[in-house]
C-alpha cells in the first residue's frame, strides 16, 4: 500500500472514529468510577477510553512518520552510496579503456616493427637471390659463350681445310 492510500484510510478513520465519538457523545461523557489500578477516581469512561485511543493513535502515526522518515534517510544514504559506486565503476572503466588502448598501441607497434623487420630482411634474401640469378647468369652466359667458342673453333677447324682447297682451287680453275 503507497503512502497515499495508506494516508486516505487513516484519515477515513479518524473521521469515522470522530463521528462515532460525536454521536454517542452522551454515553461517552456519563461519570463513572474508574479503577487505574493504584487508585480509582470519579470521571466519565468513555472519555478516559477516547483519550486513550487517541494517544495510541497519535503515537502510531509518530512511529509511521519515523519510520517514513528512516527509509527516506535510507534511500538516500543507498543512492548517494550507489552514485559512488557507479563513479568508481565509470573511473575503473575508463581506466581498462586507456590500459586497453595502450595495450593495442603497444602491440601495433610491435607488429610494425616485426612488419618491418620482416620486410628489410625479406628485401635483403631478394637482393641476394636476384645477386645469385645475377651470378649464375654471367656464369651461364659464360660456359655459353665458351661452348659456341668451342663449336666455332671446331667449325673453323672442319671447314677450314676444306675451304682453303677451295680456294686453293678457284684460282687454278
Amino acid at each position: 500500500m503507497n503512502l497515499r492510500a495508506f494516508s486516505l484510510t487513516l484519515a477515513l478513520a479518524y473521521t469515522m472514529f470522530a463521528a462515532f465519538a460525536v454521536l454517542n457523545w452522551a454515553a461517552i461523557s456519563v461519570p463513572g468510577t474508574v479503577n487505574l489500578g493504584f487508585f480509582d477516581i470519579s470521571a466519565p469512561l468513555g472519555m478516559v477510553m477516547l483519550m486513550f485511543t487517541a494517544a495510541i493513535s497519535g503515537l502510531f502515526v509518530v512511529y509511521i512518520v519515523l519510520l517514513q522518515a528512516g527509509v527516506i534517510l535510507e534511500a538516500r544514504r543507498l543512492t548517494k552510496e550507489v552514485k559512488a559506486q557507479r563513479e568508481l565503476a565509470d573511473t575503473a572503466e575508463a581506466s581498462r579503456f586507456t590500459e586497453l588502448r595502450t595495450l593495442l598501441e603497444a602491440e601495433l607497434r610491435r607488429i610494425e616493427t616485426q612488419g618491418a623487420a620482416s620486410t628489410s630482411e625479406f628485401a635483403t634474401r631478394i637482393e641476394r637471390s636476384e645477386q645469385g640469378m645475377q651470378d649464375k647468369l654471367t656464369e651461364a652466359t659464360a660456359t655459353l659463350s665458351a661452348y659456341l667458342g668451342e663449336i666455332e673453333d671446331k667449325l673453323d677447324r672442319v671447314l677450314s681445310p676444306a675451304h682453303t682447297q677451295e680456294v686453293v682451287r678457284l684460282p687454278q680453275g
